[in-house]
Formats: structure tokens, sequence, C-alpha cells
């Protein structure tokens, strides 16, 4: 594709706005809120977010996960602790989360300090994931260079037979990770790019909540 074709691509958000007085004073119950609106508007995988992290060498790392739980504490998902992602939460324990909910014209960026959920935690919900995703966490070294495909499906077929009918244990390097957030803006797609912005910081035990220009 030609730039000058990329430099007129453009939409302009008319959907809604985002007044200081309509939210919540909770930026969680926020999100759920907005959450709640994306799962009515059929946003496909609203739960998709992209998480940013910072590599051993000080470089941004950016990729899409899921978000698993949330709660007051804060936006949890699940991975190989030994993944790349895994060895830049160990290096630097702080990350960004980004939703993006096109349909809506919403999105929503989290900054925080991220810590492992408890072993308990990741239990739990390891034994609801389908059984297919639960062999596919001790078939993949994540992150690491394999040779070819068969790699994959010469291991599944190592861990069927090792478990048979028996309950797939957790692997001790899969589990969860929570981002606990320091910072929660949510954006609404306004006309003429001026969008809506609203921006809670958490200082001094409570929430901080700011209009930002756009």
């Amino acid at each position: 594709m030609e730039n000058s074709k990329i430099a007129h691509l453009r939409k302009d958000y008319t959907l809604n706005g985002l007044d200081q007085q309509d939210i919540l004073q909770s930026p969680i119950e926020q999100f759920k809120k907005w959450f709640g609106e994306s799962l009515s508007a059929q946003v496909i995988e609203p739960n998709a977010m992209f998480l940013s992290t910072i590599s051993q060498e000080g470089y941004p790392q950016g990729r899409i996960v899921l978000l698993k739980e949330l709660d007051d504490h804060g936006f949890t998902f699940y991975t190989n602790y030994n993944s790349h992602k895994g060895a830049d939460l160990s290096a630097h324990p702080l990350a960004a989360l980004t939703f993006w909910w096109a349909e809506l014209e919403r999105q929503v960026r989290i900054v925080g300090k991220v810590e492992k959920v408890s072993e308990a935690e990741s239990d739990a919900y390891f034994s609801i994931r389908p059984r297919g995703s639960q062999l596919g966490a001790w078939v993949s070294s994540q992150s690491n260079v394999i040779e070819n495909r068969e790699v994959l499906t010469d291991k599944l077929a190592k861990f069927e037979k090792q478990f048979g009918d028996q309950l797939v244990p957790r692997p001790p390097h899969w589990g969860g990770y929570r981002v606990i957030p320091q910072e929660i803006e949510f954006w609404q797609g306004r006309p003429s790019r001026l969008h809506d912005r609203i921006r809670y910081q958490y200082q001094n035990n409570e929430w901080k909540i700011e209009r930002l220009s756009p």
C-alpha cells in the first residue's frame, strides 16, 4: 500500500462521550461497567489486551494476552513463567495493559506493578481449562526455538500417553500474573480527534481523577 493511501485512512468517532460527572469513583468498577457494555455490544474477545513489558536489555516488548480474572486487587492473566514475558517480568515487575474495543470506540490503559498469583489461584484456574489447553501447557516450551511443528505433535502424543485418563496437573512453570494498577485511563473517541480521556491515579491510598487533553 502506498504511503499516501495510509495517510488518508481515518475515522471520525461519534458514538458516545465520557463526562467526569458520570463516571464511577472506583476505576475497577468503571472498568467492569465498560467491560459489561463490551459484552453487550458483542465485541470480539473483549478480554484481549495488549501486554507491554520491559526486556532485560531495556527494550519495550508487546503481545496480546487474555484477561482471565479481575477483582479489587488487579488484572490477572496466565502464561508460561519461562517465556520471554516471564523473563521480562522477573527482571522488571512492571507492565502496561491496553484494551481496544473498536465497536464502542473505546480504549482503556492500565499501568502498574506485577506480582505472581498464589499457587492455589493458578491451580484453580488451570483446573477449569479445556484438557487440550492443559496438555498444551506441558507441551510448549514457550518462546524457545523449535525445529519444526512435529516437535509439538510428538510432545503432545507423549503427554497424552503419560497422563492417559488422569487429571492433568498444572506444570510448575505455568501460572498467573496480576497487574496491580497504579494508573487507569479511560478513552472515549470523539469527533475531530477531541477525544475524552479520564485518568485515575492511585495516590495516598485513594484514586485521584482528572481529565486529560486529547
